[in-house]
Parts: C-alpha cells; structure tokens; sequence
C-alpha cells in the first residue's frame, strides 16, 4: 500500500481507496481509541468511533496532505475518542491509567521526564473533585462547560478549582526546584 496514492485517490473521491485506508489503518485507530478510553468502551463504542473517524476522513478529504495520511487518520481518531468519551457519565478518569510521560515522549529531554514523573506524583495527591476536573480538562480535553455539565456544579467553579489546582502544581514544582 502506498500512503501517497491512497491519499490522492481519497482526495479524488475513490471509494476503494477509502476502503483501502480502512483495512491499512482501522487497527491503528482501534489502537488509539483504546487508549484514550481506558476501558471506557464497549466494543461497539470502539467500532463506532472507527466509523466516525473514516467518515471524518471522507468528508474532509480535500484537507488530506500525500505525507500525512497516516498522521490525519491518528489524529481524528484521537479527536473522536476524545468526543465520544466527553459524552460518557462515569467514565473512568484514573491519572494511574494516565502516564503524562507520554505527552513528553516526542522528546528524550531528561528535564521533561522529571517532570512528567513530578506531576505524577503530584496529581496522584490531589483530592476529589480537582483531581477530576484537573483531568478531564488537561487530560480528556473536555471544556470548562462540558466539565460543569457532566459535573453538575457551576461553571465558575470549574474554573475556579482549576486556577487553584494549577497553582498548588506550580508551588510544588517550584518548592521541588523547577522552574516554571
């Protein structure tokens, strides 16, 4: 398979090359899918989110770059997840299913994964409900009114929690001798 054909038939409107990228990538989205639901999904879910993210990428065909294909497919597949997940009550937000080390990985800066393992550390303490507001915002990508409607509280005091939440983090690492 050719990553740089499929893309130009798929900006072409070849049904068969849409099909194509669907038997090359849907194990890649499958793969991301699960990872930002940590067990929050069904099957089903995992399947219909796969389906959103190949009509995504038909209805949006004229904004696919030949190179980036593969990148494009990741990518609304994330965004997808992330959807899908934001509409689920009760779904599972354990910073423990989260490593943060993996938002750094793009680097291999020792700095970076100090911090990532310090913000670990740091969010593992923060007590109910910040912990859930600090990572359905930074860590599910939900917005401050999402949070406040799935929450039920007030979207002022999301935002509240979050600033205060943010400056405990920000103490600590400065306390700990990063600097911000």
């Amino acid at each position: 398979m050719n990553e740089l054909k499929i893309a130009a038939r798929i900006r072409k409107k070849d049904e068969k090359a849409l099909e194509e990228a669907i038997k090359a990538y849907s194990p890649l989205a499958a793969g991301i899918i699960r990872n930002i639901s940590k067990g929050s999904f069904s099957i089903e879910d995992i399947e219909e989110v796969i389906e959103d993210t190949f009509y995504t990428l038909w209805k949006n065909s004229d904004k696919i770059i030949d190179e980036k294909l593969k990148g494009y497919i990741c990518s609304i597949a994330k965004t997808k997840a992330l959807d899908k997940l934001s509409t689920i009550k009760g779904a599972v937000l354990n910073i423990e299913d989260y490593d943060i080390e993996d938002d750094f990985s793009i680097t291999d800066q020792t700095e970076s994964k100090d911090i990532a393992r310090e913000l670990n550390e740091i969010i593992s303490t923060i007590i109910e409900p910040d912990k859930e507001i600090l990572m359905r915002y930074y860590f599910y990508y939900q917005s401050t009114s999402k949070i406040a409607n799935i929450m039920t509280i007030n979207i002022e005091t999301v935002k509240y929690r979050l600033k205060r939440t943010r400056e405990k983090i920000k103490t600590v690492l400065l306390e700990r001798g990063y600097s911000i």
